[in-house]
């Protein structure tokens, strides 16, 4: 009879939990996921607004609206394939871990080990700063929301100073950890809502806002003006200030790999997994074009942005668009005010969400002890199922990570830097392992590239390591101790110690992702 029974419940299994245990893991989380709820959170975690809307002004007055919008293009094209190259390897391993999960048992049993430690930590560090770009940025927004609806700049608004504005930071962020202690459904619920909140109001944002402006630039302007910002930035290279103005493109589109990191939670996790990553670069790359051809249709007058007496302090290019427009056509500001409310919810969303996929990179790298008291980030909530030490953890650490902003100017740019380097970097691993492995070591899943990976992942590790360089660069000159690009010493010296670390004493007992279930020689379970 028990012989009977078992072939039944095998079949019955689902397919991602099936390959879950096939790689040495038994299911822990509950997997209840579908394919729509981690559309969402992927949706959420790149979001339409957040990358766009904090750097679109610096990236603006590089190079004028031609670099920005068709960097856009070039960007999105070069995404594709890094997006490809993770799909593929999502669909064979479909782990709470994912990147560092990836880059072990693509490596081999020589460098798995050190690979993944190189992977996890950059991972890591990228998730968690990307917690502190999203409440950066929302305070921010916060900040010209309160200033429009207090008055303006120049009829005595309240313009939020620096206190207040750390506030605001560390208010987000601990509210984001407090959502994410209760069961997954919550989260997965105001994601739906997240990505019909982007998707509405991304759609009145594009249509309304180039209807509503009195000025409208012609497709010239657009598409072929290059207008250098040499006074305002201290670039006066050409290739260098085209270079500097696609950081926007290349600051927004990833994150699609929070597909990844549910993929234990997702039910058909090897299929849905996948779809989820490219479906998630394809939306934003439309979505996100055509906010960046709204917001340059409708400036009204170039210089005036920047400049620190108008109506939003210089502080918020867009915040200014936004208010040119509405004020424009109706004399007043609540039009923008609303709209900058609408851009406010995508960043809290894409908060939200970005915090769900660091607290499951920190509970599956302590799950492997590979993070210091690895037993306490590891505890999972008895009863609703979620890494809750491991979210306050990325909660405590990004709060730490803002306490500069009292006294520094440039806190943004590096926590963007740090962010991209380490979220972005940490696909490079698992990319550059997938390449040089022998194809008889690969299992593959139902989405799988054949003869195609050795191209697509070359072209996804080229353009990985071109990012990673680009945001290392300094963005103004002369280099002082304001215009500072302080991501270099930052990074240096946090993955200097991850690498004293491993080499003095990590190395002797760090073997990757351990297993938490026995396979059999027959392959059961």
């Amino acid at each position: 009879m028990e012989h009977n029974l078992q072939p039944t419940q095998f079949q019955e299994m689902d397919s991602g939990e099936k390959r879950l245990n096939e790689l040495g893991y038994k299911q822990e989380l509950r997997r209840e996921m579908t394919l729509f709820k981690t559309l969402a959170i992927s949706f959420s975690t790149m979001t339409l607004f957040t990358g766009i809307t904090p750097l679109y002004g610096s990236s603006l007055q590089y190079a004028g609206p031609a670099s920005l919008v068709w960097g856009w293009v070039v960007v999105s094209f070069f995404t594709c394939f890094v997006g490809v190259a993770m799909a593929e390897i999502c669909s064979s391993f479909p782990t709470t871990g994912s990147l560092y999960f990836w880059a072990a048992h693509l490596a081999g049993p020589k460098w798995g080990p050190f690979s993944s430690w190189c992977c996890a930590w950059l991972e890591t560090i990228g998730l968690i700063a990307g917690i502190g770009t999203q409440a950066y940025a929302g305070s921010q927004t916060l900040q010209s929301i309160i200033l429009l609806s207090t008055g303006t700049n120049k009829d005595g608004g309240y313009f939020a100073p620096k206190w207040l504005f750390l506030c605001m930071y560390v208010s987000l962020t601990l509210i984001w950890a407090v959502l994410n202690t209760f069961a997954l459904e919550v989260i997965a619920f105001i994601d739906i809502i997240s990505i019909w909140w982007q998707v509405i109001g991304g759609l009145v944002i594009v249509i309304m806002l180039p209807l509503v402006a009195m000025t409208r630039n012609s497709a010239a302007y657009v598409f072929t003006s290059f207008e250098m910002g040499v006074d305002s930035t201290g670039v006066s290279s050409k290739p260098y200030a085209a270079i500097l103005s696609f950081l926007v493109s290349q600051y927004s589109l990833y994150g699609y790999d929070a597909a990844a990191h549910l993929t234990e939670e997702t039910k058909g996790a090897d299929k849905n997994g996948p779809i989820s990553i490219l479906s998630s670069i394809g939306i934003i790359a439309v979505f996100g074009w055509a906010y960046i051809l709204a917001l340059t249709f409708s400036i009204k007058d170039f210089s005036y942005l920047y400049d620190p007496s108008n109506e939003t302090a210089g502080a918020f290019v867009p915040a200014q668009i936004l208010y040119d427009a509405f004020h424009g056509r109706y004399h007043n500001s609540a039009g923008a005010i609303v709209l900058l409310f609408v851009i406010w919810g995508s960043f809290f969303f894409g908060g939200l969400s970005i915090t769900t996929s660091a607290a499951r990179v920190v509970y599956a790298l302590s799950r492997d002890k590979g993070i210091p008291y690895s037993s306490i980030w590891r505890q999972v909530h008895p009863k609703r199922k979620v890494p809750s030490n491991a979210v306050w953890l990325c909660a405590a650490i990004c709060i730490v990570m803002g306490l500069p902003i009292l006294k520094v100017n440039v806190v943004f740019t590096a926590i963007t830097s740090i962010c991209t380097i380490g979220w972005v970097g940490g696909y490079a691993v698992p990319i550059f392992a997938r390449m040089v492995m022998p194809e008889k070591n690969f299992k593959p899943g139902p989405f799988y590239l054949g003869r195609a990976r050795r191209p697509v992942c070359l072209v996804a590790f080229v353009w990985i390591c071109y990012t990673c360089s680009v945001f290392l660069l300094p963005t103004y000159y002369p280099i002082t101790w304001d215009t500072f690009n302080y991501a270099p010493v930052a990074l240096g010296v946090g993955l200097s110690l991850v690498m004293v670390w491993w080499w003095v004493d990590a190395r002797k007992w760090f073997k990757g992702p351990v297993r938490n279930i026995e396979i059999s020689v027959n392959g059961k379970v």
